[in-house]
This record gives structure tokens, sequence and C-alpha cells, in this order.
């Protein structure tokens, strides 16, 4: 059985060791494997707003999204919203994104032998691509509500990924139904939150849906998350 930790935040993802899986359900990474599977080259996950903006006026045409307390940055291309990038043409272009959350982790997890993004939309696959490594260690890193607060989806997220590196299973009908209850999911159904479509939180909840992982790759500048197909999930 994989050695399986789960930490929290940011300082979780400093401290993570081993094969490193760094959730964020609603929204980053959710609309990171849709963009991948919608024919994106490359996401370039960044922590600072300032980065984001020199990368982009360095490179035009990738596309800029971003996002602060889940409303989008003034002057980028999109939010944070997999709706909205349904109405962006990404088939072969460089995302770079920015969020409050979830790339946070992603660039402070320095202690990883090897980097993942965690989403329910590819959790079958997570658990067979860790399988398939075989890593002596797997940290979980829940990124939460902003990075300081624990979260219902995450937190599931993690559950689900451990319980099947257990070989067990969990009812994702019943997670689902839990989750449109949470506080974090409220913006969904609130017409005020034009930011968050109802339409995000139905595409942050298709289990396994994609049959591959985005891994972080820290040798190239900037670091890049890119796509890597996995087996065929059994769950």
């Amino acid at each position: 059985m994989v050695d399986t930790r789960i930490v929290d935040f940011v300082a979780g993802a400093r401290e993570a060791r081993g094969l490193v899986v760094v959730i964020d359900v609603f929204r980053a990474f959710s609309l990171a494997a849709h963009a991948m599977a919608r024919g994106a080259a490359a996401i370039w996950p960044v922590a600072e707003i300032e980065t984001a903006l020199e990368l982009k006026r360095r490179h035009p045409d990738a596309i800029l999204l971003g996002e602060r307390f889940a409303k989008p940055l003034p002057g980028f291309d999109g939010g944070n919203s997999p709706t909205d990038l349904e109405r962006i043409d990404v088939q072969g272009r460089t995302i770079i994104h920015t969020t409050h959350a979830g790339t946070q982790g992603l660039t402070n997890a320095v202690r990883a032998e090897a980097v993942i993004t965690g989403a329910l939309v590819n959790a079958a696959a997570i658990v067979d691509y860790i399988r398939e490594q075989a890593p002596r260690e797997v940290t979980l890193v829940r990124m939460g509500q902003h990075a300081i607060e624990r979260c219902a989806e995450d937190d599931a997220c993690a559950d689900l990924i451990a319980a099947r590196l257990r070989g067990e299973e969990r009812d994702v009908a019943q997670i689902r139904a839990r989750l449109r209850a949470a506080p974090s999911a409220a913006k969904f159904f609130d017409p005020v939150c034009d930011w968050a479509p109802e339409r995000d939180f139905e595409l942050c909840t298709q289990f396994d849906r994609f049959d591959f992982v985005l891994r972080l790759d820290r040798t190239r500048t900037p670091a890049t998350l890119l796509k890597i197909p996995v087996a065929a999930s059994t769950h």
C-alpha cells in the first residue's frame, strides 16, 4: 500500500514530498483539465498576478486566465470559469493561469519528486497514474477555500483518491449531492455571482470524465502543466 499523507494549503504544499497531488476542485484544476481536453497545448501556472501579466506581454498569443477571491482579474482574457472557457478557442494554445489557491500550491511544492493536479474530473486517472508510478510516498494537498480554509470539495477529492488507493470506493452520486449543498458551491447558484455560473458546478463535478493527468514539468521555463494520458481506468 502506498504511504499517503493529506496536508493543507500553501504550508502543506511546501512540506509535501514524494508524488504530490495538488487539489483544487472549484475551479482551477477542473478548468485546467477541461482546457487540455479541448486541445490546449500547455498551461503555465504562476503564483503572482504581475508574473502572469508579464508572460502575456511576452507571449501575446497565450490565453491569460486568473482570479483572486474567485473573481476575474482586470485585464485578463478570462477568469477561472470552465464555462467561460467553452467560448474561447484553446486549440493548440498555451494558457497562463494564476489563482488564489491552486496555482499557489503548484508553485510551492518545491520538495516534491513529482507534481500533478487534483480534481474530481480525472480522479480515477490520478489513482491509476499513482499506481503506475508506484511512488514510495504520496502527498495529497488540499488547497481549500482561498488557500486558508478547508472546503468540502477538496476534502472529498482527497478522500476519494485516498480511498481508491486503498482499494475502496465511494458513492460519487452521494458526494455530488453533498457538494451541491456545500457553502463553497453557493456562488454557482447565486445569480449575483455571474463570474461563477451554475454550469461551473456541473463541469467541476463530472467525476472521472478524463483519462489523463496534468503533470508539472519543472525543467521548463516557466514550469508547465502537460497532459499525460493514463491507461483506461477501472473505476
